[in-house]
């Protein structure tokens, strides 16, 4: 078959190109092939050229060159991808585990070079800086000092794995965002190896990989653990998808904005539920679409469900290649293989067949935001008054504060808003109430990697400036940049200025508020937020707005455009009615309404226009020692194996290799089992392993001040993924997390029901039955009582980020399984990858049964392993004071080798067995 398919087109350098076929194999028995969806075709290609009999059979290839729209089946595809890339969050603990690997291999008096990636893996470190300054000049100057200082050990680290591991590569910090660096600089579109090329194809630990699908690469976010398989030779196995076809049709009318339209996609597709699916967008409207802007709405594939939101290869990606400084040689390659290849093209309506076909007429799409808990919670920006009210005073039972009044707070300000330390002689007064913005930060992969969104921002602020219009004293207002390249393209059109003066300066070129790195709020209007029981707001840029997320203190957070961002930010508040009330007046005391102020299809355009220049991009990625002072100042440790520092509070030698002996595991019953939490819809992986701040007053904090840590030194959770005791401890520590278990408590806490003293958590806690505790502690106590531990959720259990961590954390708790009514599709493997059993419950009315049993014990019956995938077991539940009942539950072991992962104690343990053979 392989032998069949292999034919030759014409390079950029006018040479002879091997490559694997598509059509050659489609004239040998796949008459429709090219019917097949592109993201389908592209994923064929890896199968057929990676065909070895082993790890990808002919069979795997005949099953997806067959693949039936209507019927696409349920077999599993062997994906072998081109490349990988990370983030630092997760993949500082990426290179941990392939660090402990290789001390584990060693350990064993074995070759620990074994132990190496076997394609290309980029890092770039994007998700450490924070916006401890901002609203001043030097506030990016501050916060890189602040970065590299708190994070020496983590860089050492990086330092040493890009020295100890020949295909591993760092991209240093205050580069860019991982995805907008991707899609500017790695992304190659076409890759060659051995004088075969193929497509470019990735995963990322970062749920938002799917990004690069804009410019028609397959990619999308898998957790690290999956990921480290990935770099160590294992095909990324999924199960064959359903595809669903967006027909986009018309334009996007004046005034409307690409994140106005990623806001209306992530609305229509949860809608219509494409979990586990791939999303291909075609047609006219779509071929009409600037590639940032196909970008932005690809980002955004995590939020409505999708394992990818794929546009395919057409001449716009080859201009934006183009404007992006890649060679006139590559982009020629680009083209002439995927016209060999019969993939180029924007696909009109009827060309190809997809599993479901939606409709979308561009013109029908409204700005809006979304908000205050979920990337789907659309509304229509007319609208965003009456709906923040109502929210408020809707009863805290159907999702809303139950406030009946809202009172306006005067607070005396002692430092300006983005300030973290009191400034002499300063005073200010400012007024508070529901509704009140206290960040408005311009961030996230999602928009600023769109230079007409980000220009758009600019020029609303330059048009506010001009009339003299400013941001009220509580704002505290940032912009992060995607990419240094954004501030090439400020200056080319004069803007930055105008961004400074409404206090948008630069705070750093990274991802920061949108993942929680939003920095202090100035501490009087904390402490008045808090008091007062202000429900604060949140604008934001980005593509997440979990509670919690955003800051601790702000309940509300809102997901909007760049240029809205600047406009909320003038109001100082997200209940305005931006058709009848002004943002403000001008020198003359006149009102100023948004559309006073909003640019132009036709200056945006100009704007973008007057910024291109290829070769700022190629001067940008040309990454020398002079262009990053700090990032080659950091100490470099030698060696192949890591040297591990029992006292260090970064990097720690995690257990999951301990008393490895290669060997599967003997699958039993979990018998009497305890919950350990019981949660309601929608807990996401920010509330299983925050991302954010670290609590004093919590195991983490507290575990941190034992080693002798000052808080102000605590740093993020994020940033201390590479020490497993402090991400156990932080497992479900969100202070917005509800445990059904303590009703009426946000936080870290449950109830413990056994004999042992635990330590009294730091809230008063006073239930019917069991002794309340942090989560932490109390595992522990179970593991001392040897009782096996469980926890029970809800809908879309696991949704947001691919952190594995919240897998990790949840086995090192000792929890044994995890029963929902439903997972999102990154968590769920992640469960199997860290030897976690994920259920489903067959009858989804059984979880309201049990929710309220919190004192129940419960037992797992019929597993072994010959356990199939998706076999049905039954649930045994026994009430404290009533008969014991059954209940049936779903194995979301969904594929044979998911099944061989879970056996062999997780993924990480079945690759080590499987190189140690």
């Amino acid at each position: 078959m392989t032998k069949i398919a292999k034919s030759t087109f014409t390079t950029g350098a006018g040479t002879p190109g091997q490559f694997y076929s598509l059509p050659a194999l489609a004239e040998n028995g796949y008459p429709r092939l090219n019917r097949l969806p592109v993201s389908i075709r592209i994923v064929l290609e890896s199968l057929l050229r990676n065909c070895d009999g082993l790890k990808v059979t002919e069979k795997d290839v005949d099953n997806l060159a067959s693949w039936n729209a209507n019927n696409p089946g349920s077999y599993e595809i062997p994906f072998t991808v081109a490349r990988i890339v990370l983030q630092d969050l997760t993949g500082v603990p990426l290179l941990v585990d392939l660090a402990a690997m290789r001390s584990a291999v060693a350990g064993l008096g074995k070759d620990a070079s074994v132990i190496e990636p076997l394609v290309p893996v980029d890092l770039v470190v994007d998700h450490s800086v924070q916006v401890d300054w901002a609203g001043c000049t030097d506030a990016l100057e501050k916060n890189l000092d602040i970065e590299f200082q708190r994070n020496a050990e983590r860089y050492e680290f990086l330092k040493w794995g890009q020295q100890a591991f020949q295909t591993f590569s760092v991209v240093p910090p205050s580069v860019g965002i991982v995805h907008q660096v991707n899609l500017e600089y790695l992304a190659q579109g076409v890759m060659e190896k051995d004088g075969v090329y193929f497509p470019d194809t990735l995963v990322g630990t970062d749920s938002h990989t799917t990004m690069i699908n804009g410019i028609g690469v397959v990619g999308w976010g898998v957790g690290g653990i999956e990921a480290e398989a990935g770099m160590l030779g294992q095909p990324v196995t999924f199960l064959v998808p359903e595809v669903v076809g967006v027909h986009m049709t018309g334009e996007l009318r004046e005034g409307v904005t690409a994140t106005d339209l990623a806001l209306h996609v992530t609305r229509m597709l949860r809608r219509h539920g494409v979990v586990g699916k791939f999303v291909e967008f075609f047609g006219d409207g779509a071929a009409a679409l600037p590639l940032a802007d196909r970008a932005t709405v690809a980002n955004m594939a995590p939020e409505y469900g999708a394992t990818m939101g794929f546009f395919p290869m057409d001449e716009r990606c080859s201009d934006y290649l183009r404007q992006t400084g890649r060679s006139e040689e590559a982009i020629t390659t680009y083209e002439n293989y995927f016209k060999a290849q019969n993939l180029w093209g924007m696909p009109r309506n009827g060309d190809l067949d997809y599993t479901d076909q939606l409709e979308l007429e561009l013109s029908a799409v409204e700005p809006a935001v979304s908000g205050p808990r979920r990337p789907q919670d659309h509304i229509c920006l007319n609208s965003i008054r009456d709906s923040f009210r109502k929210l408020v005073s809707m009863p805290a039972a159907e999702g809303g504060y139950g406030k009946k009044e809202s009172p306006e707070v005067t607070v005396s300000m002692h430092s300006p808003a983005g300030v973290p330390v009191p400034v002499d002689g300063f005073s200010q007064e400012a007024k508070l109430k529901d509704g009140s913005i206290l960040i408005a930060a311009i961030t996230s992969c999602t928009n600023t990697s769109n230079p007409g969104l980000m220009l758009a921002a600019g020029l609303l602020a330059k048009k506010a400036v001009e009339r003299g219009l400013k941001v009220p004293p509580h704002v505290k207002t940032s912009i992060a940049p995607g990419s240094r390249i954004a501030s090439d393209y400020f200056a080319a059109n004069r803007l930055q200025e105008s961004l400074d003066a409404l206090g948008f300066e630069t705070v750093g070129y990274g991802c920061t508020t949108c993942i929680g790195n939003s920095g202090p709020l100035n501490p009087e209007l904390e402490q008045a937020v808090r008091d007062n029981d202000i429900v604060a707001a949140s604008v934001l840029s980005g593509n997440r707005n979990f509670e919690a997320r955003i800051h601790a203190s702000i309940k509300t957070n809102f997901l909007m455009s760049p240029p809205l961002v600047v406009a909320f930010a003038l109001a100082g508040r997200v209940d305005i009615d931006f058709q009848t009330e002004p943002l403000g007046t001008d020198r003359s005391g006149n009102p100023v309404f948004l559309k006073d102020l909003w640019p132009s299809s036709g200056e945006i355009a100009e704007a973008v226009a007057k910024s291109r220049n290829p070769e700022a991009y190629r001067e940008l990625y040309t990454i020398t020692p002079d262009k990053n002072p700090r990032w080659a100042a950091v100490y470099a440790p030698e060696g192949s194996v890591f040297q591990w520092n029992e006292h260090s509070t970064y990097i720690q030698d995690p257990p999951f290799f301990s008393g490895f002996n290669g060997q599967p595991r003997i699958l039993a019953d979990i018998m009497d089992a305890r919950p350990l939490g019981i949660f309601g819809d929608s807990v996401t992986t920010d509330h299983i392993s925050p991302a954010g701040a670290i609590r004093e007053t919590g195991p983490a904090g507290l575990y941190l001040q034992g080693m002798g840590v000052d808080r102000k030194d605590f740093n993020s959770f994020g940033s201390r993924r590479g020490n497993d005791r402090v991400m156990t401890r932080g497992t479900f520590a969100n202070v917005r997390i509800k445990n059904l278990m303590v009703d009426g408590t946000e936080g870290g806490y449950t109830l413990y029901f056994g004999n042992r003293a635990v330590p009294a958590p730091d809230k008063e806690i006073t239930p019917a039955a069991g002794t309340p505790a942090f989560i932490y502690d109390a595992a522990m106590a179970y593991a001392q009582d040897g009782v096996p531990l469980i926890v029970i959720g809800g809908e879309d259990y696991g949704m947001g980020s691919s952190r594995d961590w919240a897998a990790k954390g949840t086995n090192l708790l000792g929890v044994k399984a995890v029963i929902t009514k439903s997972f999102e599709r990154i968590h769920r493997s992640n469960l199997i990858g860290m030897g976690v059993l994920p259920l489903n419950f067959a009858d989804k009315a059984d979880y309201d049964r049990i929710a309220p049993l919190k004192d129940a014990t419960f037992s797992i019956l019929g597993l072994n392993n010959g356990i199939a995938p998706r076999q049905q077991v039954t649930l045994r539940v026994q009430p404290a004071d009533a008969e014991a009942f059954d209940v049936p539950a779903i194995v979301r072991i969904d594929t044979p080798i998911e099944k061989e992962y879970y056996l062999a104690g997780g993924i990480l343990q079945y690759v080590l067995t499987q190189i140690l053979k």
